[in-house]
């Protein structure tokens, strides 16, 4: 197995090769250290364990990333999916409102003399018993 030879300060560290630390792959996929740390916990990102320390391979991190990937959004199909929604909405509203109005014409729907009226006012039976 190759190694190469990392200077830090005063001492020289010799790491595997192709391993990269928690600080390097945060600094590689451009995210924070505790989303790392939060991916490794939960496992949720390849890596290796020695002890307390964790490793990475840069391959194997690349493939993860590959399947992390979100699908392109075609602003138009979202957009029609959008409009056929609320066009289903608004026509059951047309329709009922239609219905209600061929019912009252007919006289089939209900009206203040007859039957519950269709918007109560005031509250109901909270003030009756006293629990407001």
């Amino acid at each position: 197995m190759e190694t190469f030879i990392q200077q830090k300060g005063d001492h020289t560290e010799t790491q595997p090769s192709g391993f990269l630390k928690i600080q390097e792959i945060a600094n590689y996929l451009g995210i924070k250290v505790s989303t790392i740390y939060a991916l490794v916990e939960r496992r949720g990102i390849p890596h290796y364990r020695v002890g307390r320390l964790v490793r990475f391979k840069k391959p194997e991190v690349d493939q993860w990333m590959e399947g992390q990937r979100e699908p392109a959004v075609d602003v138009k199909l979202e957009a029609q999916k959008v409009g056929r929604s609320l066009q289903k909405k608004s026509d059951l509203a047309i329709d009922r409102i239609v219905k209600k109005a061929v019912d009252g014409a007919k006289g089939k729907g209900y009206n203040s003399g007859y039957g519950k009226p269709d918007r109560i006012k005031g509250l109901g039976k909270e003030v009756e018993h006293g629990s407001i």
